[in-house]
């Protein structure tokens, strides 16, 4: 007697009509009952997708300014240099908005809160280390790319961080140096003094000090405040308005060198409150 091969399963409707590769994520509706949303959402993604390309295209400068200098063309490294640290920059306003428009258009998702880590750790840990590798820390041999991984590392678990610590960290501070701030910091030397035609090979030293100390930063229990408290929505005095208008002007007035003034200063507050704290407590005993 022949046996009957057993007939494969009849997939419910909802699964023969999803395809293997479509994102699926559980969430609740405005009643709080459990449903599925298949695909991403398009519009956040879209900028967190930017932010990742910002990354990318420093990468390919740094590795440009690095194949100039190896052709003995200075002027053409300082150039790619210069674009590298500006792509940081550029990153930083993408990542700035990717979760501003998500909360305005309420289509957060665990997804988008991922991928805009990963896309991070791109612009904001990568594209940083190798930026300062490629222009001042390269000489320096093997210290050299130590200082540069010290800087991923600590980008890396300070994304990680960040992360696990979602809905329960005090949402006024951040606990350690934002990547992005850290990424300003190392950008704004390099754009800053490439601007000048300066080579990194004559302050390699104060670079890895920087960098190493940036990356130890993103690790620190260090407060930082995030101005999150700040409210866009609400009505302000006329006077806001003109001094947005003043700061704008500021830092266009020489980019380079005021953008790595203000991510010099906001690196250096924390530790600054930090020690102005322990004084205070010293003093209250």
């Amino acid at each position: 007697m022949s046996e009957r091969p057993e007939e494969p399963k009849q997939a419910s409707d909802a699964d023969s009509l999803l395809p293997i590769d479509e994102h699926v994520e559980e969430g609740h509706d405005a009643e709080g009952r459990k449903v599925r949303h298949r695909g991403i959402y398009l519009l956040p993604n879209l900028f967190t997708t930017a932010n990742l390309f910002a990354g990318f295209y420093s990468i390919i400068n740094s590795m440009s300014a690095q194949s100039a200098m190896s052709a003995g063309d200075a002027a053409g490294a300082s150039k790619y240099f210069a674009f590298a640290a500006i792509a940081i920059f550029v990153a930083m306003v993408l990542d700035g908005l990717d979760g501003r428009v998500a909360r305005m258009t309420n289509t957060q998702s665990a997804f988008g809160a991922e991928y805009d880590s990963l896309s991070d750790m791109v612009a904001f840990g990568v594209a940083p280390a190798l930026l300062a590798f490629g222009w001042a820390l390269g000489d320096m041999g093997k210290v050299g790319w130590m200082v540069a991984f010290i800087y991923v590392a600590g980008a890396a678990l300070r994304l990680a961080r960040f992360n696990t610590q979602v809905g329960t960290a005090d949402k006024r501070y951040f606990i350690g140096l934002a990547s992005p701030a850290a990424a300003g910091v190392v950008a704004g030397i390099v754009w800053a003094f490439s601007d000048y035609g300066i080579q990194g090979s004559k302050m390699s030293f104060l670079v890895a000090l920087l960098v190493a100390a940036a990356g130890m930063l993103m690790v620190s229990n260090i407060k930082y405040n995030s101005f999150k408290e700040l409210d866009l929505k609400g009505r302000v005095p006329f006077v806001a308005i003109l001094a947005v208008v003043l700061v704008f002007a500021v830092v266009f007035s020489d980019p380079p060198r005021i953008l790595l003034l203000v991510f010099l200063a906001y690196a250096a507050s924390g530790p600054v409150q930090y020690l102005l704290h322990l004084r205070r407590n010293k003093s209250a005993e």
